[in-house]
């Protein structure tokens, strides 16, 4: 009987151990806008190599689902923004695009989420009003397969859905966004038990205010930091006092009890003569002591324990991408696998 009793303690301990292990996560973004990047087997191997343990794509790409087959590897899959209208008004459609886009994957390939479209609320084609309709529909097209409770499906926002998030005690969302699909989204996700994505740069805030903002602030380095005259808290860099404005912004609204999943974040290593904190050496600082911040459990001011999982963007540079230089050197790798530079992925990289 003690000998039973001090395995169930022991047992007890690794199962809490486990989940907050995978409560904060590090995971990447695999987007493929270019012409020159690897087969997706060897992406598989690239990413297997590195102890990366989950990969965030933006589609379905079969040769890629494919070769995320049995990797262990979990995969969140995109819906994308043109195709919400067709899930939003058949529930028939968003059947018929889950069976061909998940079902026939899962299990083997570790779908672990659903990203049902793609920073909606700025999207050119004005798609709002169809995505809490669509992501009902393909959430009931799971709960036919009984995989309602396995795979997760969310929605990741850019940061302008909030109207208000300097100083973080004031984040809001966008008064005309509430009423019509922020609050029928945070209730979907509260009832599926899910998560809020949301798209963060503290690149683009940096840049935009590089006069009054210190690069220090801006890649987790040491500096003097920022009260918040709204609630006292300190902050000492820009994704902190960022991801603080969304959740005072659900807190606002009363849905302090979801969770946010960081969906994308990350720094360029290449920009234009006018981008002048891209650079090798603060891509190396940012994802850096990002990632030793959230493999080290490490929350925000106010939500010490939020145990972040966050997706870096991304995992090589895009060729084709349109835009300033430095939206094609967003990533980690170059085409030819070989290190933009050196990030730790792991705790163990971390302890090295």
């Amino acid at each position: 009987m003690h000998r039973l009793l001090i395995l169930s303690i022991l047992f007890s301990c690794f199962l809490s151990f486990s989940l907050l292990a995978d409560g904060s996560a590090i995971g990447v973004n695999y987007g493929r806008i270019a012409n020159n990047l690897p087969s997706a087997f060897k992406v598989v191997k690239l990413l297997k190599s590195q102890g990366i343990n989950r990969v965030k794509l933006f589609d379905t790409d079969p040769a890629v689902l494919l070769s995320l087959s049995g990797s262990g590897i979990k995969v969140t899959v995109n819906f994308p923004n043109e195709k919400l209208f067709f899930a939003a008004k058949k529930p028939s459609y968003a059947l018929t695009w889950l069976n061909k886009n998940v079902v026939v994957y899962h299990p083997k390939t570790l779908i672990e989420a659903i990203a049902v479209g793609n920073e909606v609320f700025v999207d050119p084609h004005n798609t709002t009003k169809f995505l809490v309709p669509a992501m009902r529909n393909i959430h009931k097209a799971l709960t036919i397969h009984n995989l309602h409770n396995t795979i997760k499906i969310s929605s990741p926002i850019a940061l302008s859905a909030l109207g208000s998030s300097y100083p973080s005690s004031i984040g809001s969302f966008k008064p005309e966004l509430i009423e019509p699909v922020i609050k029928p989204m945070l209730n979907f996700l509260r009832e599926t038990s899910s998560y809020l994505m949301v798209n963060v740069y503290p690149f683009f805030a940096y840049e935009s205010n590089a006069d009054v903002i210190s690069i220090d602030y801006a890649l987790f380095r040491e500096n003097p930091g920022n009260v918040d005259p709204g609630n006292g808290l300190k902050y000492f860099n820009i994704f902190d006092a960022q991801i603080d404005a969304v959740f005072a912004a659900l807190n606002r609204l009363q849905y302090d009890d979801v969770r946010v999943v960081v969906s994308e974040t990350g720094w360029p290593s290449k920009g234009d003569s006018d981008e002048v904190g891209a650079s090798p050496q603060n891509a190396a600082a940012y994802n850096g002591n990002l990632v030793k911040k959230i493999l080290n459990n490490g929350g925000t001011p106010l939500r010490p324990n939020a145990n972040l999982t966050v997706y870096l963007f991304a995992l090589f540079n895009e060729n084709k991408k349109v835009g300033p230089t430095s939206e094609r050197n967003f990533g980690m790798f170059y085409p030819d696998m070989k290190k933009v530079y050196d990030v730790p992925f792991t705790v163990a990289e971390l302890r090295g």
